[in-house]
């Protein structure tokens, strides 16, 4: 029986990549916020570190899925010969 590395259907990859592209928009926001919109979250900009926090998870799950994929089982089909 062969086996079949799944790819870009792995549910990790399609996780990353939504996550990714909220964590790129969090850290455009973060990098253009406004000292007044800091000051409002005691001085810490909420933006910019949840931003950089969700890219280095999306970072850590391409990883993941690379170093350890998932691999399906693919029945030989049988001509009948």
């Amino acid at each position: 029986m062969a086996q079949k590395k799944t790819g870009a259907f792995d549910i990790r990859i399609v996780i990353a990549a939504l996550v990714g592209i909220y964590g790129l928009v969090l850290t455009i926001l973060g990098l253009v916020e406004k000292q007044a919109e800091i000051d409002k979250a005691a001085g810490i900009n909420i933006n910019l570190w949840g931003g950089i926090g969700m890219l280095v998870f999306t970072a850590l799950f391409v990883l993941w899925a690379r170093l350890r994929p998932i691999v399906v089982p693919v029945e030989e089909s049988s001509t009948g010969e």
